[in-house]
């Protein structure tokens, strides 16, 4: 995992991985619509498409149109607060006005090797490579099998998972991590603050919220440490660590460089900038928390910074994701200035914070 590392301008045109082919087609030649969620990497907004193929083997031995979730990772998913089983029927495309972080949503093409396998309320990732896949965020317990069937949805099998990594250590994100990668086999990827409350299960009082958070499964394999600008890769994807702490110590964004054809966009998984809290927490008690707050606004800063031609958040309402992806969009998916216009919204909120524990502060 070094440090540096470029990614090339164009996506590989073809490729082969286990039980995979991998090769670039026309949506003008698809024997079907170029429809999100069906095995096929659609390009609609370009005219062109990245068909996923499966060889014959894994036609026959692994590849069904669709299946349900293991029986143990719905077990493990269960044992940790329940789980929603691999749903019936057709998803719709819009998530409903009330929907919660476990319901369920139809996966969607986002860009590139980039496919949004999440619920509707939280997000997670699926970058795709011929060399096994990246899976970042896991939701929570119950949202597990969700997210493992959104893969099978879209064709790809868990089992390639190569690295699952996370924006940050609450349940709500990292609550279905443990049955992932114990379902894949794969290696999560985490800064040492994260790391440290992945392998427990449980945070601890240098989290703002720390009471009032649940407790999730402890990891049953490896958590491989990261670093603040590292890169993380895996065959063409690269994908680099910000540490950005703030929400929680061991916040986490990740930036990567997507391709369709000969057009590259910077996509920016921005972590969760909110400040909020228990109510023992001041994020303006520098003698209680050292260092806290000014680490907070340089979170700020370094998220206005990223590389970002495509704003993605761990809630995706928080960037209006869900109304920029999928066969009904109604809004551009990538917007100029999003990661800055996401800091700034940050930064007013903190302010806001920050004024309110002084008027509530008893006078000295």
């Amino acid at each position: 995992m070094p440090a540096d590392g470029k990614q090339k301008e164009e996506a590989p045109a073809a490729g082969r991985g286990r039980g995979h082919e991998w090769r670039q087609a026309s949506c003008r030649d698809a024997p079907q619509p170029c429809l999100s969620g069906a095995p096929r990497w659609q390009a609609r907004r370009h005219g062109r498409l990245l068909e996923f193929r499966p060889t014959p083997a894994f036609q026959d031995s692994r590849m069904p149109a669709f299946r349900a979730p293991p029986l143990g990772l719905l077990l493990l998913a269960a044992t940790a607060g329940g789980a929603h089983a691999a749903p019936a029927a057709p998803l719709p495309a819009r998530c409903p006005a009330d929907a919660g972080w476990d319901t369920p949503s139809a996966p969607h093409h986002i860009h590139g090797d980039t496919w949004y396998v999440g619920t509707c309320g939280i997000t997670a990732l699926l970058l795709a490579s011929p060399e096994g896949h990246v899976l970042l965020d896991g939701g929570t317990a119950q949202g597990a099998a969700l997210i493992e069937a959104n893969i099978r949805a879209l064709g790809f099998d868990l089992r390639d998972v190569r690295y699952i990594a996370g924006s940050h250590e609450h349940f709500d994100h990292a609550g279905g991590i443990a049955a992932l990668q114990q379902a894949s086999g794969a290696t999560v990827v985490a800064r040492a603050p994260a790391a440290e409350v992945l392998r427990r299960g449980r945070s601890g009082r240098d989290d703002p919220q720390y009471g009032v958070l649940e407790a999730f499964a402890p990891l049953p394999g490896e958590v491989r440490p990261i670093a603040d600008g590292q890169v993380l890769e895996l065959g063409p994807l690269r994908l680099t660590a910000h540490a950005t702490p703030g929400h929680t110590l061991g916040s986490t964004s990740w930036t990567w460089r997507s391709c369709e054809g000969r057009e590259c966009l910077d996509i920016a998984y921005a972590d969760s900038l909110t400040a909020i809290s228990d109510d023992d927490w001041r994020f303006g008690d520098e003698e209680a928390h050292p260092g806290y707050l000014a680490a907070f606004r340089r979170s700020l800063d370094t998220v206005a910074a990223l590389p970002c031609d495509i704003l993605i958040t761990p809630h995706p309402s928080a960037s209006g994701l869900l109304s920029r992806i999928g066969t009904d969009a109604d809004q551009p998916l990538a917007a100029p200035g999003a990661c800055r216009a996401y800091a700034d919204k940050a930064r007013a909120r903190l302010d806001r914070r920050l004024a309110e524990e002084e008027a509530a502060a008893p006078p000295r």
